[in-house]
């Protein structure tokens, strides 16, 4: 089983994501919707079970 070592910090709404290997994203959480801009995705969560995800580079 290997182990990866992640880190996010947030500031305010902010959120930076790192890895062992250093910056790996950024986005932006505002109640329930977050946005991954370097991923380009997002997400919108909702009451219950569930939630709508979209979005994303092919």
């Amino acid at each position: 089983m290997k182990f990866r070592a992640r880190k996010t910090i947030r500031v305010g709404p902010l959120r930076f994501h790192f890895t062992e290997r250093g910056y790996s994203s950024w986005g932006i959480k505002v109640g329930p919707y977050t946005r991954n801009f370097t991923r380009g995705t997002w997400a919108f969560d909702t009451p219950g079970p569930g939630g709508v995800r979209g979005g994303g580079r092919r």
